[in-house]
């Protein structure tokens, strides 16, 4: 199934398991019908199963989401309790589309408690009280840690709203609520990263369980004790992968330039997205450092996550290489060959298409060695591996399909557990495999107008408009009800840009911008710390404005600019005090 073919079928509403090899394109086109939805004013509630996977699409892990945390079972007390949750409350209550990203890790417990949950608050018995699912995964991937419950609490708690059911139920798909949600199977067919031929056989022969003697042949030549220059080393564990990256940067000359991450929100909301962020909290780097972007360069494509390169020097503001002092932004040359300026970029938590929490750090992390688990989702240009004690199915198949060539493979070791996948998986493959073709089918055979309006009654169901509300961030067009250019300002605010990308978005100045946003506030259109939290300014910078307006306004009286201004000096713009402002006002 191509990505547009699925893409049709998610807009219809319907309860949707988007699946593939990895490289098929599944987060590109869960991105595209997001896009889709918030063009027509459809906000998606965005989770996934891990911090690390819910950092990468900028929203909750489903644990956080629906309020279940680290509970293994739920009882008639704890569910009651998780709907009491006013912040849960607002949340599940008022989705219409729930996604679940890297779907491979979540138990059948952990599917059956968030759809509790959802039937729970939302009053409704269909699965995930009526909700859209959109499951997106691979189950040929890392699969969920199955701990078996402990004897906590009592006989009755433990034959409790949600029972154990035997330790054959592992995979999310074995839940009777996935059979009960009867998800279309979308499974895609499209490659873009793996570009060598031989190679990609090899992958779909270690998924089919059919690899022989001419695939083995293919890896024979790839064995190398250790690693080329320039190969990232994949390993199982995080000590190995600390240890060789902290004695790799020692054995560099000079001293380590520091970048310290910083973030703007609740506290308990920025150390999540610091957990799920690949990116340290503190980046030492060296001339010479190998390193690896974390990050998709979605304006200039400049570099992608799991792009790799080496430090060559570092740069003043404005992009300008440094004389003397390791301060400014790491200028890394790519093993493409290509010179970037790896400028800080944000890593967000959003909900309801409102930032709630940001990071900020330069998009890059040490990469000698990185774990297995941390490439997951990752393209890389090459990675020696050493395969020979793999232990898990699925291990060494997730660490094979992260590079794009056989010729960026190099192994130190194999055994023959690493070429094998999980059986009950393989033989369930066949089965989505067939439910794809089928779904397929169906919908080829759909007159494109009854399709077109499925479309329609789906976004009309969730409360949209079926005219674009914002497209490309500019407003929707002259045939449909004109938007005020405030409304225009406010619509773009999901998505999160600066102050100046807005502004180049509207065609208009900082100022008008930020005139919108006071306004709107006023007015109570906007809530700065809920809609704008993104514009708030550094954490230092922040207290220093605040500071300077309580000294004026024991003066005055007033939030004037004047007086701030003169305290603080030109070090600091009007823009920026207007905007620090925005946050001063009750």
């Amino acid at each position: 199934m191509t990505q547009d073919e699925a893409l049709a079928i998610l807009k219809t509403g319907a309860n949707v398991f988007l699946t593939g090899e990895p490289g098929s394109g599944k987060t590109h086109t869960v991105n595209r019908y997001v896009a889709w939805l918030r063009e027509r004013g459809i906000e998606p509630s965005i989770t996934a199963s891990t911090g690390i996977a819910a950092t990468h699409i900028g929203g909750f892990t489903v644990h956080s989401w629906s309020g279940i945390g680290v509970k293994r079972f739920l009882d008639r007390y704890e569910l009651d309790r998780i709907g009491s949750n006013k912040r849960v409350y607002k949340r599940v209550s008022g989705a219409r589309i729930l996604i679940i990203d890297e779907v491979s890790m979540l138990s059948d417990r952990t599917v059956e408690m968030v759809d509790a949950v959802c039937r729970e608050i939302r009053r409704r018995s269909e699965p995930f009280g009526g909700l859209q699912v959109v499951l997106v995964g691979d189950f040929f991937q890392l699969p969920p840690v199955n701990k078996r419950e402990t004897n906590e609490g009592s006989d009755q708690a433990q034959a409790s709203f949600i029972k154990e059911s035997g330790a054959s139920l592992r995979f999310a798909f074995t839940s009777p609520v996935w059979r009960k949600a009867k998800p279309l199977v979308c499974y895609l067919s499209e490659q873009h990263r793996q570009e060598d031929a031989a190679f990609l056989d090899f992958l779909s022969a270690v998924r089919r369980g059919t690899v022989i003697e001419k695939h083995r042949a293919l890896l024979r030549p790839r064995y190398s004790k250790t690693a080329k220059n320039g190969m990232t080393e994949l390993y199982s564990h995080n000590a190995d992968v600390d240890h060789i990256n902290t004695a790799a940067l020692a054995k560099l000359p000079g001293r380590p330039s520091v970048f310290v991450m910083t973030g703007v929100g609740p506290e308990p909301l920025v150390l999540s997205l610091k957990r799920g962020c690949l990116s340290p909290e503190t980046l030492s780097l060296k001339v010479g450092a190998r390193v690896m972007f974390t990050k998709n360069d979605t304006i200039t494509r400049q570099f992608a996550n799991g792009t790799l390169g080496t430090v060559t020097g570092f740069a003043k503001e404005g992009g300008l290489p440094a004389a003397s002092a390791q301060v400014g932004a790491p200028i890394v040359r790519t093993n493409a060959g290509r010179t970037v300026f790896a400028e800080p970029m944000e890593w967000r938590l959003e909900d309801g298409g409102r930032v709630l929490a940001r990071i900020t750090q330069v998009p890059l992390r040490l990469a000698w060695a990185i774990t297995v688990h941390k490439s997951q989702g990752m393209s890389l240009d090459a990675a020696h591996m050493n395969l020979a004690d793999a232990f898990e199915y699925g291990q060494g198949y997730v660490a094979l399909s992260r590079v794009r060539t056989l010729a960026g493979l190099s192994l130190a070791g194999l055994n023959a557990r690493a070429l094998e996948v999980h059986p009950e998986i393989r033989a369930k493959d066949g089965e989505f495999r067939a439910a794809a073709a089928a779904a397929r089918e169906r919908f080829r055979a759909m007159p494109p107008e009854e399709l077109a309006a499925f479309h329609k009654n789906f976004i009309k169901a969730c409360g949209g408009s079926l005219e674009p509300v914002v497209s490309g961030g500019r407003p929707r067009p002259a045939t449909a009800k004109k938007l005020s250019t405030q409304e225009v300002t406010r619509a773009l605010l999901p998505r999160g840009l600066s102050l100046s990308d807005m502004a180049r978005e509207r065609n208009i100045t900082a100022g008008s911008i930020i005139a919108h946003l006071e306004s709107l506030a006023k007015k109570g259109n906007v809530d700065p710390f809920r809609d704008c939290a993104h514009l708030l300014p550094e954490a230092g910078r922040f207290e220093k404005i605040k500071r300077a307006f309580e000294i004026a306004d024991k003066k005055d009286g007033t939030k004037l600019l004047a007086p701030v201004r003169a305290l603080l000096g030109d070090d600091f713009s009007y823009n920026e005090l207007r905007l620090a402002r925005l946050f001063l006002h009750k």
